[in-house]
């Protein structure tokens, strides 16, 4: 704890610089982001100093542990799951009535938190936009599915959202997340029903002429590379069992190698079986690319590292942030990760709820924290990554997807005005009155 007291603050510089290029670059940058060699470049030359400070710190311990016992799973999971949803094909065109939106939203609500919101919202986005290329008017169905398929449905399992899994590792068991089962469902009733008034109001401002295009486009949907699904449910199973609490040999540090990796070897082993066992077109026909992955390697790495003496730092002036009750969590954590990444904004609350804990304001129930201050934690992190294009990865491919598709997606602001800010917002305000009033 020592070690968090006396960290400078000039040592969170990094992390925060690191931050504001994953914010910012992709906007003032452009094509040139895009280069995942540049994003390793840049964490590199923020996450190297401060590998060698935290070593000089006599730190080394905590700099192994958050890479080899967070970084590093984290990294194995994502791909894991991206390897296997970049394996199931769907395909089709469906007639674009404002009930079939509905059920793919609704069904793509649910698979967040099955196989993650990446993989839910690249599996479902392109037969979504096949079904609705005939609408003049179907922008709106992009944005409600960015909201709740690529964001507020991944709030249930470890495997929905990156922030999740962090938390899970932290402590919080694999069926813990089911306790906010009411709040992910209000969530999703709501935003269906205003989804549905609204395509439903914008259905009846259809031409005919689009309407007789899209019953002759109808096709049924296909499904391809369903060996992978199988591969989906182990991944589930191998998070859920393979762990310490039901092997409690891998969080000794003196076990061999494979045994405290024993997670991570099952889901290397399952990428390999899904790359050999899968056919090629289906994955050509997914437009697979290993690109997306390395980014968020290539990122997260340089995150991982610089954000070690922030969490320190925070663990140790947890108290003087004026932090302590669920509501301020739910809100503060939402606000960062809304243009921040959710996934280190959730680990940076967590360790202020830490701080709490040590400092005698709080008492640990879950994860080293109060139940609460998880949830909220939780929550605002899953539910306000939908607030800009930012604020989780799946939002921004989603857009882009969009616009190869003929769709005229709106701006960075334009999207904020004209939607998060007048139909999420005041979804997640009724959402702190019911469970953080106080």
């Amino acid at each position: 704890m020592e070690h968090a007291v006396e960290m400078p603050l000039w040592s969170l510089l990094p992390f925060v610089l690191m931050l504001l290029m994953v914010a910012v670059a992709p906007l003032l940058m452009g094509k040139l982001w895009e280069n995942n060699s540049i994003k390793l470049i840049v964490s590199l030359v923020l996450g190297v100093p401060v590998a060698a400070f935290l070593i000089n710190q006599d730190m080394s311990e905590a700099l192994e542990h958050q890479l080899l016992y967070d970084y590093l799973p984290f990294i194995v999971l994502l791909a894991s799951l991206f390897v296997v949803t970049g394996g199931i094909h769907l395909s089709g065109d469906l007639l674009a009535k404002p009930r079939t939106n509905v059920i793919f939203l609704a069904t793509g609500y649910l698979f967040a938190s099955l196989m993650g919101t990446t993989g839910a919202a690249m599996l479902l986005i392109r037969p979504l936009l096949e079904t609705n290329a005939q609408r003049k008017y179907a922008t709106h169905t992009v944005l409600f599915f960015i909201a709740m398929v690529a964001n507020c449905g991944g709030l249930l399992t470890p495997l929905g959202d990156p922030p999740l899994f962090l938390l899970y590792l932290r402590g919080a068991s694999f069926t813990w997340f089911l306790h906010m089962f009411p709040a992910w469902l209000l969530v999703g009733a709501v935003l269906l029903l205003i989804y549905y008034l609204l395509d439903s109001y914008w259905y009846k401002k259809e031409s005919d002429h689009r309407l007789f295009a899209d019953e002759l486009s109808h096709r049924p949907l296909v499904v391809r590379g369903h060996i992978n699904i199988v591969y989906l449910v182990l991944i589930v199973l191998a998070v859920a069992f393979v762990n310490v609490g039901f092997i409690p040999a891998m969080g000794d540090p003196d076990s061999p190698v494979w045994v405290r990796f024993l997670r991570e070897i099952v889901l290397v082993s399952i990428i390999f079986l899904s790359l050999y066992s899968t056919k090629k077109e289906v994955r050509r026909s997914n437009r697979f690319s290993w690109n997306p992955i390395l980014e968020v390697a290539a990122v997260f790495l340089g995150i991982f590292t610089t954000m070690i003496p922030a969490m320190l730092f925070l663990k140790g002036h947890a108290a003087s942030f004026g932090l302590t009750k669920a509501w301020q969590f739910f809100y503060s954590a939402g606000a960062l990760s809304s243009f921040l990444d959710n996934a280190p904004t959730a680990l940076a609350f967590h360790g202020v709820a830490v701080g709490l804990v040590d400092s005698g304001v709080a008492v640990a129930e879950v994860a080293g924290i109060p139940e609460v201050l998880l949830e909220a934690i939780s929550m605002g992190a899953v539910f306000f990554g939908a607030m800009t294009y930012i604020g989780n990865g799946p939002n921004f491919m989603v857009k882009a997807i969009a616009e190869e598709y003929g769709y005229r997606m709106p701006s960075f602001f334009a999207y904020m005005y004209r939607f998060s800010l007048c139909v999420l917002l005041p979804v997640y305000i009724v959402v702190q009155l019911i469970f953080f009033f106080f």
